[in-house]
């Protein structure tokens, strides 16, 4: 019974990084294409959600969200 929980702990925690993982490839995209198109006050703030993203895909990995949800 307590190895259940266990197991239903980590597979909460494998999918939080999963979408951690696709968040930040997401916000990454985002951030530097607002980066190339938005004017010099938007850029500061795409220059923000591109440092974030690129925590998350350190923290979560590049490939863990792919795996994940099998997106090929």
């Amino acid at each position: 019974m307590i190895f259940d929980y266990f197991d239903g702990i980590a597979e909460a925690i494998e999918f939080l990084m999963a979408l951690g993982s696709i968040v930040g490839m997401l916000g990454l995209i985002i951030g530097i294409i607002g980066w190339l198109a938005l004017g010099q006050f938007q850029r500061h703030k795409m220059l923000s959600v591109i440092l974030v993203s690129i925590i998350l895909l350190t923290v979560c990995g590049i490939h863990t969200g792919i795996k994940y949800f099998r997106i090929y």
